[in-house]
Formats: structure tokens, sequence, C-alpha cells
């Protein structure tokens, strides 16, 4: 038997990097997924995925958008046994640059829609459901060029111990994934190839274990959380080789 058979689960942000890594994983096992992104590259990452994932093309910061993606969910799955909250944007914020729109798009995307994510889906989750958001070690170190990001992150992580104290009286689990530096080719996307170059060379020398984490590994750790941690809620595993902890 499959590990992930007869599981539903929802990941946003998904159509890529640690979101598709962890619905291939759980789709692998056989779970049935729905993943959510806004490009149109979301329905590809569906198909690639197979006839066991769907894709539901929205914006997180739109309400209405989740308000669909929940009756959406309703229809195709009924009720959600894990949630991964994992949709983001992290652009380079240098602090002395940092435009008033710039920050409240990353707060309406990463902060905002994490938060009604979670309380338009609540109602779906289980008995037993495990939800997961995405953190980041830029929430408990100083970073360059990451400080609105990094509010962010550190809003989440908040979240998590707040979720986790209002849906236990159903027996829903919270917590929050870390991850570290982890090539996924957004990089190439926010900045040019010789700065992502200069930034990844960086980040490998500062790492305890001088190299970059894979999607693979963090998808690991997701699925881990939200199934097999049933004892534990509230908490943030960081998976960063050590860069948070050393």
């Amino acid at each position: 038997m499959e590990k992930y058979s007869g599981k539903n689960v929802v990941i946003t942000g998904g159509g890529s990097g640690l979101g598709f890594a962890t619905a291939k994983l759980l789709v692998d096992g056989g779970a049935r997924v729905v993943i959510t992104g806004r490009s149109r590259a979301t329905l590809d990452a569906a198909r690639e995925l197979g006839e066991n994932a769907t894709a539901v093309r929205g914006d997180v910061s739109s309400l209405s958008d989740l308000d669909a993606l929940a009756d959406r969910v309703k229809d195709e799955l009924g009720t959600v046994e894990a949630l991964f909250v994992n949709a983001g944007i992290a652009p380079p914020t240098p602090f002395g640059s940092v435009t008033e729109e710039t920050y409240d798009e990353l707060f309406a995307i990463n902060v905002k829609g994490a938060y009604f994510t979670v309380q338009k889906l609540a109602p779906l989750l289980s008995t037993g459901a495990g939800v997961v958001l995405t953190t980041s070690i830029a929430n408990v170190i100083g970073m360059l060029d990451a400080s609105v990001y990094a509010a962010g992150k550190a809003a989440l992580r908040s979240m998590a111990r707040s979720f986790s104290r209002e849906l236990l009286p159903r027996g829903i689990r919270v917590n929050a994934i870390s991850p570290g530096p982890v090539d996924t080719g957004v990089l190439e996307n926010t900045m040019s190839e010789e700065a992502a170059e200069r930034f990844k060379e960086e980040r490998v020398a500062d790492n305890p274990m001088r190299r970059f984490g894979t999607t693979g590994e963090i998808a690991v750790a997701a699925a881990f959380l939200a199934f097999d941690a049933t004892y534990t809620t509230g908490t943030e595993l960081a998976v960063d080789g050590g860069a948070s902890q050393l």
C-alpha cells in the first residue's frame, strides 16, 4: 500500500520549487493533491504530476480567489488531511530602496495570503490533519536585502503558534518548516545571472554543510510535519544545513 493512499492534500504555490517537489512526493505516494499558483505554469505542473493532481489558478492575496479555491477543494476532495501553505515571493529588497508598493505586495502575498488560506480551508480539514507553513531562516538571522521578506516570515512563525492553539480543539496540528538556501531556480528570475551566482557562492560559504539543500529534502521534511509528527504542534523545523543553528 502506498504511504499516502487515501490522503487529500492542498499545496499553495505548488507549481514549482518546494511546493512542486512536495506535491510530487505525495502524489507518488498515492495522495490526491490540489496545487495552486498564479501562473499558467501551475496548470502544466499538474499535468506533469498526473491524474491524482489538480491545479487551481489563483492569487492567495485575493480573498475571492481563496473562496473559489475552498469551493473547488470541497467539490474535488471533500475533506483535507494536509495543507501546505507555501505560496510566497522573495524579491531582493535593499532597505534604502524599499517602496510602499513592494512592502504591500510582499505582505499581501506572504502574510495575508497565508493567514486567509488557513482560515478559508480550515473548515475542510479533517480531525488529525496537519498544516505546514513555509517560513525561512531569514526570520531568525539578519540577512542583507531581505528585511521585508524576513519580517513576513517571522509573522508566519507566530501564526504557526497561534493557529496551533486555535485549531487544537479539532485535533489539527500546525507547524512551520524553515528552509535554508535551496536552489529552486527562483534566484535567476529575480536578479541577474551574475548576482545570482554571487549570492549562491556567499550562501554556500556561510553554510555549515557547505552546500545548498535540495527541493526533495524540503519535501520530505514537509511531509513529515504534515503526516508523521503526530505529537508535534506549534513548532518550526529548520531544514537549513545548520545555517540558523551553528
